[in-house]
């Protein structure tokens, strides 16, 4: 046996460390080689990799007139090659040992040093990987940060740093919440637990401001798969949100007020209808219609009318509380919700405050303007349980409110069943209307216009009637405002003109005199094609102008001014003469009244029945007749029907008269019969 000390041994065993970690290929296995030779003191000796060795037991590697030992280098079922050592004499089982030693050691050391290479091979692939992917985070325009558990900052990408201002570095560690603006909750757990949350959030950025955000949250879970953080992706939407508050601005506001129009206000009484619903409260609506805002809108235009509007919306709100509703409906309607109260009739004294707040005049371009407001009112539950049938019935409720409006204190109605039966009743009438002007149940009346003092017959009044088949005669006051209302005017008026020109022809075959046959004209016919639609009517008759007079309204002639008075020059053009119908109620200026061309003044009936005993009344149709004469006009006043009426005017200087003391209307042949026996004087 060839003893070693064992200084030889732990000698080979630092020099094969040392091999192993510094050296590689060849060099590494001529290096093992010559450790084996030196520890077994044989003049020959090599290591053989196991991918170079053969597969037999090999005893090829040492010549045949030589002793040797070859040893297998393996360690957990994995070879590394062989030892191979010869050249001395004899080789004993200590000699075994100690390369059997070595080989044991030599494999332990191989398989270390794999491992390490193969982690550092990992790790460097890893890095690389994190190298790649935080380069292509960085080149995105989306901002991504992560974070763990509690909502502290573990990455935070270029994007980042693009969209809130602050670099990785002031970013990193700190708790996302100082990104929160600050009236929002805190960081929530569930996001964590839960993950894949898509929001819209409000973020600050260093320098202060606030901005829209999209958010999409997902989870990071640790190898067990428990949460353990967040990955969130944010990018700005700012410009989406303004967009999408001016979308909502247009589709839920009402443009010149800036309150909440009536598809908004549908969806707030619904709202507050199921609040109402759950606490066991009561809720009012009111429908508030301004009175005599359509007058002022005709006479001094609708740059002044929609100043007026929103004047009355910023009372109307100022007047209100937070929570109330206030909207802008249509044209000079307002809808107001009012809930949590404690009884219906609060409702009436919020209406009365309504009313109130428009008792100061309006100031607008040099104009004092005044306006009231009738207003109906329904309740929840009982009226409805929903916001259109509420928001209905308290128009019906207005509705009646201003036909019965003869003050303040009248002009304010809760609604009750009966005012929906007269709603009913309303649109058969409409339905039957527009059914009586396709089955010719419209017919004219004719009342006689009187010269004062020679009582001789110089015009007569077209006055429309309406013979219902199942009603009998319905009364103008009945069914004119409803074609006011409705539009229908314009039909009933061109019906009258052609009406009207026809009987006019007939009397003229029959050898009547001619005389001014008066028509009245709404504001909705007082158009651009009204002249030439007056020729046309006149030429289809054969019937000269001088049959024919129009009465207009003062309002028809305050909008729009040189438009009418363009439209009233192309009717004078034709011979045809001009009445202005009702002076005195409406909102003409003498600075206006003197350019138009028109023929006669008529004196409003309202203020011919107090004469002579009401001084205003009297007064007031003596101004106008002055008015008339110094324009060189004539002036004619309806609804006399007394001989002290009569004596008046007459002493006034008034021109013509027209009312019940003379003749009530009659129809055709019973008018043409009076006139052809000269008209039996009434006094």
């Amino acid at each position: 046996m060839f003893l070693r000390p064992a200084n030889d041994i732990m000698s080979s065993s630092a020099a094969l460390c040392e091999a192993v970690m510094h050296m590689r290929g060849q060099m590494l296995a001529d290096e093992i080689g010559r450790i084996a030779r030196s520890l077994l003191g044989s003049p020959w000796g090599l290591f053989v990799p196991c991918d170079a060795s053969a597969d037999d037991d090999g005893s090829d590697l040492i010549p045949d007139t030589m002793q040797g030992l070859v040893q297998d280098i393996a360690c957990n079922g994995r070879r590394f090659g062989r030892f191979a050592v010869w050249g001395r004499a004899i080789y004993d089982d200590g000699d075994r040992d100690h390369l059997a030693s070595l080989a044991k050691l030599t494999a332990n050391l191989l398989q270390l040093h794999s491992l390490a290479m193969r982690s550092t091979h990992a790790y460097a692939e890893i890095e690389r990987q994190l190298s790649h992917q935080a380069q292509i985070l960085d080149r995105i325009n989306e901002s991504v940060l992560t974070m763990d558990a509690t909502g502290y900052i573990t990455s935070w990408n270029k994007g980042a740093e693009r969209l809130f201002g602050y670099t990785a570095l002031e970013a990193v560690g700190r708790n996302i919440l100082f990104l929160y603006v600050d009236e929002e909750a805190g960081f929530h757990d569930a996001f964590v637990e839960q993950g894949g949350k898509v929001m819209e959030v409000r973020r600050r950025k260093k320098n202060g401001d606030v901005f829209w955000a999209s958010m999409s949250m997902s989870p990071l879970r640790d190898a067990a798969g428990h949460p353990a953080g967040l990955i969130a992706y944010l990018s700005d939407i700012t410009e989406r949100k303004r967009t999408e508050e001016k979308l909502h601005q247009l589709a839920y506001h009402d443009a010149l007020t800036n309150l909440p129009n009536r598809t908004l206000m549908m969806k707030l009484l619904d709202q507050s209808m199921s609040v109402a619903q759950r606490n066991g409260s009561t809720g009012c609506v009111l429908y508030v219609d301004l009175n005599r805002f359509k007058d002022i809108n005709n006479a001094l235009g609708r740059r002044i009318g929609d100043e007026l509007l929103r004047e009355v919306g910023k009372r109307f709100r100022a007047t209100l509380r937070e929570q109330d509703v206030v909207a802008r409906l249509s044209g000079d309607e307002f809808g107001v919700g009012l809930f949590d109260l404690r009884q219906h009739f609060e409702a009436g004294t919020v209406a009365r405050k309504l009313q109130a707040a428009l008792l100061d005049p309006f100031l607008i371009e040099g104009h004092d303007l005044r306006v009231g407001a009738s207003i109906g009112i329904s309740v929840y539950p009982q009226d409805g349980t929903d916001a259109e049938s509420l928001l209905r019935h308290a128009d019906i409720a207005m509705a009646r409110a201003k036909q019965r409006s003869h003050g303040e204190d009248e002009s304010v109605a809760f609604y009750c069943h009966d005012m929906n039966q007269g709603m009913q009743e309303r649109m058969r009438l409409e339905h039957d209307l527009r059914h009586a002007l396709v089955n010719n149940e419209l017919l004219l009346h004719f009342q006689p216009k009187f010269e004062i003092g020679s009582n001789r017959i110089v015009g007569a009044e077209a006055l429309v009637r309406w013979m219902h088949p199942e009603r009998g005669m319905v009364s103008p006051g009945e069914f004119i405002p409803l074609a006011e209302s409705t539009g229908l005017i314009v039909q009933v008026g061109e019906w009258v003109l052609e009406a009207a020109c026809a009987q006019a022809a007939r009397w003229k075959s029959a050898g009547v005199l001619p005389f001014r046959m008066a028509v009245n004209v709404s504001a909705r016919e007082f158009v651009a094609s009204l002249p030439s639609r007056v020729a046309a009517t006149l030429a289809r008759h054969g019937l000269e102008p001088y049959w024919l007079e129009l009465e207009i309204t003062e309002s028809t002639l305050m909008h729009d001014i040189e438009r009418v008075i363009d439209i009233m020059d192309q009717i004078n053009a034709l011979g045809v003469s001009l009445s202005l119908d009702d002076f005195g109620t409406g909102y003409s200026s003498l600075s206006y009244l003197k350019r138009f061309p028109i023929d006669t003044l008529k004196i409003d009936q309202s203020f011919t029945t107090g004469i002579p005993l009401d001084s205003s009344d009297c007064a007031i149709a003596s101004t106008i007749i002055s008015i008339g004469q110094q324009l060189g006009h004539r002036v004619i006043a309806e609804g006399v029907e007394t001989p002290e009426q009569l004596k008046f005017l007459l002493g006034a200087g008034c021109d013509e008269v027209q009312g019940y003391y003379f003749s009530r209307p009659l129809a055709a042949l019973a008018f043409e019969k009076a006139l052809r026996e000269d008209w039996p004087a009434a006094v």
